[in-house]
């Protein structure tokens, strides 16, 4: 049954659409278990269940026969989620006959929901006409094969408005989680990782013969260096090992490999996609194999089509156009693919995977970039060159938009210019409540970009200065000197307000190229001031460069990421004197930095008050933070829906570290991404944050709430939403709040969802 389960997931992974996928399940399923009948129900937005598909069913009753949610046999199993089993389907009192399917003739039933995401989208029937119910293992099986094949439904269906009919392609609508809000409406420009077979983009091929060339000069490249690489190992491989370079020469001899691709050429696809469309069918043929050693004949192929498809894409990464609106899209997008996008042309960011808190949502953020994260079922590789509209605010993505939606999409645009120019009156006002309670806004920053957006929009400071930015922007570590002048230019471009500059903070979903961390888990591993402890003189050289850079400012802090114990601190604080120690004796007229902690695990939450004690500031990084407490990955889309900002234990701690800290005397702000959420940021000024640090794009926006209300009116807000039990009830009681001000429209727009 292992070995069937896997087989079929295979086929239908393999399929060209949904239609075809539903007809490889029905009849392999059927076929599996040796049954007479096995028939799929997909869900539609009125939540009926239409038969899709079928094998043993009448052909004629496909896509005409259906039943309301909790309707019949096929509606109950999915109202009641859970298998149903029956020896006799009509004797129960939910059966309905049906007369076009003939269904008349099966007695045994056994149906299963398909769920995706909590949420149900067809079942999967199997019938027989033998009195009979279907034993555990036939149960166990189809309900894991439902369980398996509910993510390839999913996509399939998600999927079905991009395909291209006569170079036509209706609109088709993606969800997934904001990143960085606003709205953006744009030309897609496809990123993908070199040599990767299953993410090569699809493009229109405008000259056929010329690709069919280039795809038989690629071919005999590939084969030179075959040949020559077999020769350089000649001496150190036996007969059966020099054997697989002769099967790899064969296999680019083959007619059959290069006449598939050509043929798809002339249909009108590049080479490169052409080519990893054919390699992939073949890869999946192999895979599904049950002989063992032609199963592992996948792994040769694969290999063949990485080296071919290297030579393919390089003509057409030189050539790589970005458009004047380019919205660039990608499995999982990363610092270093912004930075490939010319600055003034890159107005939106999608991304297959990640979530709102991961890092190149943050990024966006800070460069005011429109971004959704997490869209999992967008068919990313076939979107190049197509009009998409980014909803940064509700985190939708609509592909090949009509007249209808573009307009409404042009409105909210339009909008967002007028709101933003209403707040440059702002700029210059303090942000204080009606009521005279005084509260500073700071900006995060990673790159020099962010430095004048944030003095335009009356940054006070620098609540976080996110120094692993230049780090990832490079093939290497920055010198010591190097750093010294990129931390300068952020000190004297905010002088003589504070800046706060975090050491760095790595691992997690924050790789350096040159310095991989491979782990299992890596959010609960080696990352923060966890490296930089095991590596001091990377620690000893940043914070040398940082206050090498303060001297004649003074306006520096020093903050520490994932203290999660005193020692931690009070070692990292010894390296810090040290390095202060030094740079005087080489003549320095400098001061020691304050010295701060981020609270971003939980164990700093139950010892806020010896932290405080300890350092001169705190910091709460509610990002991480967050994700600890609610055990989410942040960058999980399959669990976005759970990471939940104001969950009552989020804010319950928020709280206690607010006390703790101010209890020790020391000051205490927040530089997550809650900071600039205006909701939140009430909740916030309550619990008596002194400084609220967010990105420059969010600053007007909180302010303006900020100036909006009375201390007495947030205060109680706060005392409300604090006994509440859930981060639903908590958020629906803000938005109602919101609303009674006057103010939800400085939230998100709507739109046509």
């Amino acid at each position: 049954m292992l070995n069937s389960l896997r087989s079929i997931v295979q086929e239908v992974n393999a399929a060209a659409d949904l239609h075809d996928a539903l007809n490889i399940i029905v009849r392999r399923v059927k076929e599996t278990m040796k049954t007479q009948v096995c028939s799929v129900y997909l869900r539609d937005g009125k939540d009926c269940f239409t038969l899709m598909a079928s094998d043993g069913l009448n052909p004629s009753a496909i896509g005409l026969v259906g039943m309301a949610y909790g309707e019949g046999l096929v509606g109950r199993v999915a109202s009641r989620e859970e298998a149903l089993n029956l020896d006799d389907a009509e004797l129960h009192p939910d059966y309905q006959y049906f007369s076009e399917t003939g269904e008349e003739r099966y007695a045994a039933f056994l149906g299963v929901p398909i769920i995706h995401h909590r949420h149900v989208l067809g079942v999967l029937v199997v019938q027989q006409a033998d009195r009979r119910r279907f034993d555990e293992g036939d149960e166990a099986f189809l309900i894991t094969m439902s369980a398996q094949l509910s993510g390839v439904i999913a996509h399939a269906k998600a999927t079905g408005g991009i395909t291209i009919a006569d170079n036509k392609a209706t609109e088709a609508r993606f969800t997934g989680a904001p990143g960085a809000q606003g709205v953006a409406i744009g030309t897609v420009v496809v990123s993908a990782e070199s040599v990767d077979l299953y993410a090569v983009p699809y493009q229109i091929c405008t000259d056929a013969e010329a690709e069919i060339e280039f795809f038989h000069q690629s071919l005999t490249s590939v084969r030179n260096d075959i040949k020559a690489l077999g020769e350089t190992l000649k001496s150190r491989l036996n007969r059966e090992e020099r054997a697989l370079f002769d099967a790899y020469l064969s296999m680019l001899n083959d007619a059959s490999l290069g006449s598939e691709v050509v043929a798809r050429i002339r249909k009108g696809s590049i080479a490169a996609y052409a080519w990893s469309e054919v390699i992939g069918e073949h890869v999946n043929n192999f895979s599904a194999m049950t002989d063992d050693y032609l199963r592992e004949r996948a792994a040769d192929v694969r290999d063949l089509g990485r080296r071919v498809l290297s030579y393919l894409q390089e003509s057409t990464q030189k050539t790589r156009i970005y458009p004047d609106n380019t919205i660039l899209v990608g499995e999982e997008l990363t610092a270093t693919m912004l930075g490939e996008v010319p600055k003034d042309k890159l107005v939106g960011l999608v991304s297959v995977r990640g979530s709102s808190n991961s890092h190149v949502a943050i990024l966006a953020r800070a460069m005011d970039i429109p971004t959704v994260m997490g869209v999992v079922d967008l068919p990313y590789i076939r979107l190049d060159g197509r009009t998409m509209i980014v909803d940064g605010y509700h985190g939708s993505v609509v592909s090949d938009p009509g007249s209808e939606v573009t307009k409404q999409y042009q409105v909210i645009v339009k909008e967002e210019k007028e709101l933003i120019k209403g707040f440059e009156a702002l700029k210059d006002l303090p942000c204080e409540t009606r009521d005279n309670y005084r509260v500073s806004l700071w900006v995060n920053t990673g790159l020099m970009a962010d430095v004048v957006r944030s003095l335009e929009r009356g940054a006070e400071g620098v609540g976080l200065y996110r120094t692993e930015v230049p780090f990832m922007l490079r093939d290497r570590f920055p010198s010591e000197s190097e750093q010294q002048a990129i931390y300068r230019e952020q000190l004297e471009a905010f002088a003589p307000n504070t800046v706060t500059m975090r050491t760095l903070d790595i691992g997690g979903d924050k790789a350096l190229p040159y310095f991989p961390i491979e782990e299992d888990n890596p959010f609960l591993g080696w990352r923060g001031v966890r490296i930089t402890l095991d590596h001091p003189e990377i620690f000893l050289a940043q914070v040398r460069a940082m206050m090498k850079a303060s001297e004649g400012l003074d306006n520096l802090r020093i903050m520490l990421p994932m203290i999660a114990s005193v020692p931690e601190l009070e070692q990292s604080k010894a390296l810090i004197v040290r390095a202060y120690n030094e740079l005087v004796e080489e003549g320095y007229k400098i001061v020691l930095p304050p010295i701060g902690v981020m609270v971003e695990v939980p164990a700093a939450v139950y010892q806020a008050r010896e932290l405080a004690a300890r350092a001169d500031f705190m910091s709460v990084g509610s990002n991480d933070l967050t994700q600890y407490l609610l055990a989410v990955d942040r960058n999980n889309a399959r669990v976005a829906d759970l990471y939940q900002p104001c969950h009552p234990a989020v804010l319950r701690a928020l709280q206690q570290i607010v006390h703790d800290a101010h209890a020790e005397g020391v000051s205490v702000s927040i530089c997550g991404e809650l900071a600039g959420d205006p909701a939140a940021a009430l909740l916030l000024v309550a619990m008596g944050y002194d400084v609220l640090s967010m990105s420059a794009t969010n600053l007007p926006k909180v302010k303006s709430v900020i100036r909006g209300i009375e201390l007495v009116q947030a205060e109680k807000l706060l005392a409300e939403v604090m006994v509440l039990p859930d981060a639903d009830e908590i958020n629906r009681c803000i938005d109602r709040y919101l609303k009674e001000a006057g103010i939800t429209r400085l939230l998100r727009p709507s739109t046509a969802q």
